[in-house]
């Protein structure tokens, strides 16, 4: 993008960082990972096109940075509670990273910062399992979600 103030950001899962490494490092040729994260949309240890991401990111003025697989859930658990999205891990990665970079002062108070999520948690399911509650099953009407809802106390009871 030309003429236009944008910076360009990235983001990977530690377990599979090959372009997040060469970024912080400032190294000229990425290193190949074989990977090892929950992230397995976005697991590709020897990205084809990475030298270029990284110079993108480079030329840009921006900066990378990469995750734990806990912190990918973490991310997963942040949207859901603050947005209502339930994502896949790769969403995970791109909420956590997001907030890494927010903490590192990477942004400025008036910066604008949009962040992509693509996948839907759906798709991920078995990533995550262990480490989010059991779903609550509900009739398809709004009774049975009142229901649901003043069980899990996330909507007040009406007093008679």
């Amino acid at each position: 993008i030309s003429g236009v103030p944008t910076k360009m950001y990235a983001a990977q899962a530690t377990g599979c960082n090959p372009i997040t490494s060469m970024i912080k490092s400032g190294a000229e040729f990425m290193r190949p990972v074989k990977p090892n994260t929950i992230a397995k949309s976005i697991a590709i240890g020897n990205p084809a096109d990475g030298y270029f991401a990284a110079e993108t990111v480079r030329k840009s003025g921006g900066w990378a940075a990469d995750v734990t697989d806990a912190e990918v859930i973490e991310g997963i658990r942040l949207l859901g509670k603050t947005e209502g999205i339930f994502t896949e891990t790769a969403g995970g990665v791109t909420v956590a990273v997001t907030k890494q970079l927010v903490e590192q002062g990477r942004f400025g108070a008036d910066d604008v910062v949009v962040i992509a999520i693509t996948g839907n948690g759906l798709k991920t399911q078995e990533a995550i399992s262990e480490h989010v509650g059991r779903p609550t099953y509900i009739q398809a009407n709004l009774s049975s979600l009142e229901t649901a809802l003043k069980a899990e106390r996330l909507i007040a009871t009406s007093v008679a």
